[in-house]
């Protein structure tokens, strides 16, 4: 038997200031780490004790999955990276705040941004600093994969086949396997390996520093 265990980073800065973070590459808030701690002691409690761990490239779930396994003195494992397992962009919306958002646009859409399954946010301008093009983590990447803002759908679409490719046989590997990622990164995995529907899975919403454990 393989155990998969994922989890959201813990909260981070912009978590609590409400600011949409995407790809922004935020540290986790005093809260967030004390989450990634306690994420640590509750799999060592349980046994839980992963082989190997992957994160996305963004720093709140690298120290997420960093300090968890410092808890369970398991820092020396292997670690893997992928920028598949990054927030889903979130275009011009980055770094506003999520009230101040929907006062401006209206609740309704900034919901529909938020949480539709195939309606992508405003794209970022090319030429914004922040853009991933400028972030050298992402130098190797073809053009076509500097995304400027997306939806749930386009996460699901460079999610699944890492997990297929990269996940999956770690599993058969190392038995039990953490992946420290994102809320929607996450939710487009949870949508394939629970066969929710794209009307669904827009209801889905994954608390910070918990784990969502799946046996195979």
């Amino acid at each position: 038997m393989s155990t998969l265990i994922l989890t959201r980073h813990g909260q981070s800065q912009w978590n609590l200031e409400n600011r949409f973070t995407g790809w922004i590459d935020v540290d986790l808030s005093e809260q967030g780490i004390a989450e990634a701690k306690a994420l640590g002691d509750q799999l060592k409690a349980k046994s839980l004790l992963p082989g190997v761990v992957h994160t996305s490239l963004l720093t709140r779930a690298i120290r997420t999955a960093d300090l968890a396994l410092a808890s369970m003195d398991r820092s020396w494992i292997p670690v893997r990276r992928s920028w598949r397992l990054n927030e889903r962009h979130y275009g011009a919306l980055q770094g506003l705040d999520k009230a101040e958002t929907a006062a401006k646009y209206g609740d309704e859409q900034v919901k529909l941004w938020r949480r539709s399954y195939d309606v992508s946010p405003p794209q970022l301008d090319e030429s914004d600093p922040t853009h991933p093009r400028t972030d050298p983590r992402y130098a190797f990447l073809p053009p076509s994969e500097l995304t400027s803002g997306e939806c749930l759908a386009d996460v699901v679409s460079r999610v699944v086949p890492y997990f297929v490719d990269s996940i999956w046989p770690d599993l058969a590997e190392f038995g039990t396997v953490l992946v420290a990622a994102h809320g929607n990164s996450l939710r487009g995995l949870v949508k394939h390996l629970e066969g929710i529907s794209d009307a669904d899975i827009v209801n889905l919403e994954l608390a910070t520093g918990e784990p969502r454990i799946y046996e195979f």
